[in-house]
């Protein structure tokens, strides 16, 4: 989702939208057939999958500085270029990888954000192999989705002092691109947080209207 704090006044003071199709939905994905989906079938799932946990945080990490359809419209290029986003690649990538990486103009082409990709991938293969990553991050909400009752895009937070508390202690595990505000949208989007305003048709307390 963009970041609530990039958009103008009036945006934030929206509530849900009806659509053509029936359907009341959060008003962020605007009318964009590829964001509808994203809203419909992804954000606010519950995740359980480690590798795909990786690959989300790893992507909101890419994200600073942008907008998340950006990101979206890209993500079968990172997919591509980072080999399925599989942890024990990635943490393999040398110099010359990151070099090619680098020449790769449909991916965004951030050097400290791949690097900092590398060391995440190694961060993971650390914690898969003790607790397991999955099983790591759902502890932090013991294990069910923190359902939010917010009936306007401006009563939800872009961060919060769980996911400052998340951001730090993945930081001290050697996590880059981790901050409370990449974390908390990270959060939002593998449902570990159900933020779909109360209006909205996936609203139901993380598993789907």
């Amino acid at each position: 989702m963009a970041s609530v704090r990039e958009q103008p006044a009036s945006w934030r003071e929206l509530e849900v939208v009806s659509h053509l199709d029936g359907l009341k939905r959060c008003p962020w994905p605007g009318v964009d057939p590829l964001y509808l989906d994203y809203h419909d079938n992804e954000w606010g799932r519950p995740e359980r999958d480690g590798r795909a946990l990786f690959e989300k945080l790893t992507l909101d990490g890419f994200q600073a500085g942008l907008s998340w359809i950006t990101i979206l419209r890209k993500r079968e290029a990172f997919r591509a270029a980072f080999d399925g986003f599989d942890p024990a690649k990635i943490a393999r990538f040398d110099q010359k990888r990151v070099a090619a990486l680098m020449g790769n103009d449909a991916i965004v082409r951030n050097r400290a954000k791949i690097e900092g990709a590398v060391l995440s991938a190694q961060a993971w293969l650390e914690i898969e192999a003790t607790t397991g990553f999955s099983d790591y991050l759902w502890a932090f909400v013991d294990g069910r989705p923190i359902v939010n009752h917010w009936t306007r895009m401006s009563d939800v937070p872009t961060q919060t002092p769980l996911s400052e508390r998340l951001s730090k202690d993945l930081k001290a595990r050697g996590f880059k691109f981790c901050g409370p505000t990449i974390v908390y949208a990270f959060m939002q989007a593998v449902g570990m947080v159900d933020d779909h305003l109360t209006g909205c048709h996936r609203h139901a307390g993380g598993e789907g209207g």
